[in-house]
């Protein structure tokens, strides 16, 4: 994991002692899947469900037996996005809570570039509402599943707090104007029209999505870690590469890979008409 994907730390004019954040962890074999737990409240992004849900994905990423992440939230609501009481409180602190804040937002893009820079997928399930920062989590998952029911907004502009840093994620998934769209107006997306932008891979009956979700992430855990680990990194690498930079850069990844031996071993078994058998096989 890169070293910006450490467990944030969030400080303010006053230390609080640590809280245990409601986040459940299961594993299907190779599959983990995460639970955001905290239905009654709508599963905030608290600063302590923001460390919770970081420390998971780092620890997940650095067992070999994990090969694939689900993301899913219980209750009726994925996740409402930033605690607004949580930061609200913290407007009594002698700056007004500029550090907080500050240090709050830093946590928050060290929990999605973990997402992204984890090395196995991440896929988010999703059922009900996403919202602001929380559909800017579902914007950083590799993958993402949609129950009919589900709505995606970021409605920071209705209250007066502009969603800038969902902003970053959002814009690299959907369209321009889409995501616009979605950030000047502040209303609901549907689950039809969030799969017409890009935000989200399927969308399935209502209370299917974790189900669908998980059978994507054991279809990815088949597959050599090593492999997928290589290819989700050159992804997202060369996305911000101009367009000589990224072929020159890819075809680096595919030499490289070229020789690990996976690729001479799977290579050799499509020959053969056989199943491979992976060097990192759990």
């Amino acid at each position: 994991m890169p070293q910006d994907a450490s467990e944030p730390t969030v400080t303010g004019a006053a230390a609080k002692p640590a809280v245990t954040a409601p986040l459940s962890q299961t594993d299907d074999g190779p599959v983990r899947t995460l639970t955001l737990d905290d239905a009654a409240r709508r599963n905030p992004l608290s600063e302590e469900m923001m460390a919770a849900l970081q420390g998971a994905l780092c620890t997940a990423g650095g067992d070999h037996n994990v090969r694939a992440v689900v993301i899913a939230a219980n209750g009726p609501a994925f996740s409402a996005g930033h605690d607004l009481r949580q930061l609200t409180a913290r407007r009594s602190d002698p700056d007004g809570g500029r550090a907080y804040f500050s240090a709050l937002m830093t946590a928050c893009a060290q929990l999605m570039q973990a997402v992204v820079h984890a090395p196995i997928p991440v896929i988010a399930a999703v059922e009900g509402v996403a919202s602001a920062a929380g559909c800017q989590l579902v914007a950083s998952c590799d993958l993402a599943v949609a129950g009919a029911n589900a709505r995606f907004c970021t409605p920071g502009v209705n209250i007066g707090l502009f969603c800038s840093t969902p902003m970053v994620a959002l814009s690299r998934n959907v369209s321009r104007k889409a995501a616009m769209e979605m950030l000047l107006l502040g209303e609901m997306a549907d689950a039809s029209t969030a799969r017409e932008h890009g935000l989200v891979n399927k969308v399935v009956e209502p209370g299917e999505a974790l189900g669908e979700a998980q059978r994507m992430a054991g279809i990815i855990a088949s597959k050599a870690r090593g492999v997928t680990a290589i290819g989700k990194e050159a992804f997202y690498r060369q996305l911000e590469m101009p367009l000589a930079d990224a072929y020159a850069y890819a075809g680096e990844v595919m030499v490289r890979n070229m020789l690990e031996a996976d690729a001479r071993e799977g290579i050799g078994a499509f020959l053969d008409k056989r199943a491979p058998t992976w060097s990192d096989n759990p």
